[in-house]
């Protein structure tokens, strides 16, 4: 029998949560996103983030079961109201669709404790969610942030005080928290609605893709500050 939440990877979606994944490394290093309702914003920014990672590291995305994270890395969502068992909205998939990401497998499930205790970075969309996620305790304010808050602490880090990258993703990735966590109060935002990722539910195709090109914008120095390699051109 498959265990309950097999194949999770770095982002597979298929919202089971659970136990951890047996048969993983060790040292391992999960990022947690998080929206409302799972369906929209969250879904599109797991599976953005996992298919990025998956260009710069050289390897393919993890299948829908047993794939091994790559460089230790998992991604995973959840929402503070989430549609538990939904399916994504049909015009998130058309976002990933033109990124070339994975949509497939996903469904939608509700933040629960246990994903927050599990996670090492918590990226959500607006700073409400940030607050539901550090009101639940367990120690989670120094690893949540909004997504385009941390992007905003990353740009800011210099790459060469971060582990290099002989040492692996994870040593990496949680020195990065660490020092986005320390700039926080020194690096503030021009506007609080600039750390926010708007909520495109029920919004046309067109909403949904700027929302798309936002969240892509976010990531992209994120995911270069993790994995040392910058987009390709």
């Amino acid at each position: 029998m498959t265990p309950p939440d097999a194949g999770r990877g770095i982002g597979n979606g298929d919202g089971t949560g659970g136990l951890a994944e047996p048969g993983l490394p060790g040292d391992t290093f999960r990022i947690l996103h998080v929206s409302t309702g799972n369906v929209c914003r969250s879904p599109i920014t797991e599976r953005l983030t996992r298919h990025f990672l998956a260009d710069r590291l050289g390897c393919p995305a993890p299948g829908l079961a047993g794939g091994t994270p790559m460089g230790g890395l998992i991604v995973e969502s959840a929402g503070t109201w989430g549609h538990e068992g939904a399916p994504m909205e049909a015009n998130a998939e058309a976002v990933l669709a033109d990124f070339g990401a994975d949509a497939s497998g996903f469904v939608g499930r509700e933040l629960l404790d246990e994903h927050v205790i599990r996670a090492d970075l918590v990226l959500t969309a607006t700073r409400d969610h940030r607050a539901q996620v550090i009101s639940m305790g367990h120690s989670a304010g120094l690893r949540t942030f909004t997504l385009k808050e941390f992007t905003r602490l990353v740009r800011a880090i210099d790459p060469a005080t971060l582990p290099p990258l002989e040492d692996g993703v994870v040593a990496r990735a949680r020195a990065l928290v660490r020092a986005a966590a320390a700039l926080r109060g020194w690096l503030l935002a021009p506007t609080a609605e600039a750390d926010e990722v708007f909520d495109p539910y029920g919004a046309p195709l067109t909403f949904f893709r700027s929302i798309g090109d936002e969240i892509h914008q976010a990531l992209d120095p994120v995911v270069t500050a993790l994995t040392g390699v910058p987009a390709r051109a």
